[in-house]
């Protein structure tokens, strides 16, 4: 693996001045700002279409989240998935296909037990490690000639030059100016759409904006007299009745304990500038050669985990996390229970948080989630048989080695959310409303992690903002909602951070779909160079033919 990432290193070094022009300006068809799969798929679909391209990705890492612990594909419907994204899943399958592959495990003796089951002589695999989805992004790389560049960050005070409504150039904080004729912002911040001075919304709409049910505030969730689909799964991430909220039980001038929002939840279906809670995606092992045992925080501050202690003290019986199993005897564990790995109430800032900020935000949930691993495991509190199953894990020796297996990715669940031509609702993801200018399909309920911690009517602490709404089948996502408004930026495309409000977000922020999109969005781009036209005049008659005959599903014809 690291033959190969010094063989990219030295691709991009020689590449980097293939398309300067006399002056020394880096010029290309298309650029791409974010390396995540999006990104990706996109720079994949440009070199395809015989652009020049650029990716160019922040960190160190390619792949966000699918190479940083995602490995449990959320998607709904698997048939809704096509063109490049599907390529990817099938390039897992061909990965694990290699005995070589196997270094823990044997094949045989896996078993996806997740929600993405591979089916029998299925040619694509929808569960994986980390370090298998890097090596299937850095194949493409490598075969697709694709000019990477790592860790350059946009400067996003003074770093994009518009004429005409149009991008120019986008320039790093290091100082590398980049000129395209089109842009695509493929990160999951939208730090270029609001550089470029792009609309966009953070935090929850109030229903009333787009008559919407699931979207604001909504504490009745948390009603243990609540019944049906909705009220089961927010209970299934809530603290169980009676968990006392303050320093001192029952003394609420002892103050509250950490991570409670002292402010209440907010009137019942308003908006508020929230968002959805963050976590690490981890790769844990019960492999005793490859795993590395949970070790207690220097900074451990006990009470930050009072809560959870007291959950179970008060009679939680659910185990704190959803540890789905990956190749090679390892997991993608994922939040579950009220006090759990999302750091409920803590990424507020993150959106529009400076850089430095952004570190600081991502290590104090790395901090939050070791000292909770660690507690879990061996904090005499803790009940046996959570402490014996915990304490038989920890972080994997080969994956993100350089932090012993803490990855430098946060599930950034949702941040920014560009006001574009077209805001998908919950009526699109219901199938209420139905778009004729389809990009992708969405398959995935709507979906939101909890937003806020507070103290209730009774005086006991729980958790609100979870929703997990089913979708009655795959629905069209529309292509106005990747494109700003005309007046605001005419060759920018967003396929992540998109036009959505949050609760129909929660279903389209799938790591295939952003894929299907990030390839829907550079077949415009495309398309629109060829046509010497804006984004917004691109006839979606011209797109339509292309994005089929990529192999991307923009219908559902299944059962109802």
């Amino acid at each position: 693996m690291r033959i190969l990432i010094f063989f990219l290193s030295s691709i991009i070094l020689f590449t980097s001045n293939s398309c300067q022009n006399e002056s020394g300006q880096n010029k290309y068809d298309l650029v791409i700002y974010g390396g995540t799969s999006a990104g990706i798929a996109a720079a994949i679909q440009a070199k395809r279409m015989g652009k020049s391209v650029i990716l160019i990705e922040q960190s160190a890492r390619i792949g966000g989240l699918t190479t940083g612990g995602l490995g449990q594909t959320d998607i709904g419907n698997k048939a809704a998935i096509g063109g490049i994204s599907r390529e990817f899943y099938e390039g897992i399958k061909t990965y694990y296909n290699n005995p070589d592959n196997w270094k823990w495990q044997k094949k045989e003796n896996y078993l996806d037990g997740g929600q993405t089951r591979t089916e029998k002589q299925e040619n694509s695999m929808w569960t994986f490690e980390p370090s298998a989805a890097l090596s299937v992004y850095e194949d493409f790389i490598k075969k697709e000639n694709i000019e990477l560049v790592l860790n350059k960050k946009l400067d996003r005070t003074n770093g994009v030059t518009k004429n005409g409504g149009k991008i120019t150039s986008i320039k790093m904080l290091s100082g590398e100016v980049y000129h395209g004729k089109m842009f695509i912002d493929a990160t999951y911040e939208g730090d270029l759409m609001a550089a470029a001075g792009v609309g966009y919304a953070i935090g929850r709409e109030p229903n009333e904006m787009y008559k919407e049910t699931m979207n604001g505030v909504n504490t009745k969730l948390t009603d243990t007299t609540m019944t049906g689909h909705l009220a089961h799964n927010a209970m299934n991430h809530n603290f169980v009745d009676g968990v006392d909220p303050y320093i001192l039980k029952g003394d609420s001038t002892s103050g509250l304990l950490p991570y409670i929002d002292s402010d209440g939840p907010g009137e019942e279906g308003a908006g508020d500038k929230k968002v959805q809670a963050y976590c690490f995606r981890m790769c844990l092992t019960d492999h005793p050669e490859n795993r590395v045992p949970f070790e207690k925080p220097e900074n451990y501050n006990e009470q930050d985990y009072e809560l959870l202690l007291r959950n179970y003290e008060a009679g939680e019986e659910g185990f704190p996390w959803i540890n789905s199993k990956m190749p090679n005897r390892k997991t993608d564990t994922n939040n579950r229970t009220g006090f759990s790995t999302d750091f409920i109430g803590q990424n507020y800032d993150y959106p529009e948080a400076t850089y430095e900020e952004r570190e600081q935000i991502i290590e104090r949930h790395r901090q939050y989630q070791k000292g909770l691993m660690w507690t879990l495991a061996y904090h005499p509190r803790m009940p046996e048989h959570i402490r014996e199953e915990v304490s038989k894990w920890g972080t994997s020796k080969d994956e993100f080695e350089s932090q012993d297996g803490w990855q430098q990715q946060l599930y950034i669940r949702e941040a920014r959310r560009m006001i574009g031509e077209y805001v998908m609702t919950q009526y699109n993801c219901e199938g209420l409303e139905v778009v004729e200018d389809v990009v992708g399909m969405g398959a995935y309920g709507m979906d939101s992690h909890n937003i806020q911690r507070y103290v209730n009517a009774e005086g006991f602490v729980k958790n609100e903002g979870n929703v997990e709404a089913h979708v009655k089948e795959p629905y069209p996502i529309s292509y106005r909602s990747l494109i700003p408004k005309k007046e605001e930026c005419t060759n920018l495309l967003v396929p992540v951070c998109l036009s959505a409000t949050h609760i129909a977000f929660g279903s389209i922020r799938m790591e295939p779909v952003f894929m299907v999109l990030g390839q829907s969005a550079a077949t415009a781009a495309c398309l629109a160079i060829d046509e010497s036209i804006s984004v917004q005049e691109l006839d979606y008659q011209l797109l339509k033919p292309k994005l089929l005959g990529d192999l991307q599903r923009l219908s559902w014809v299944g059962p109802k």
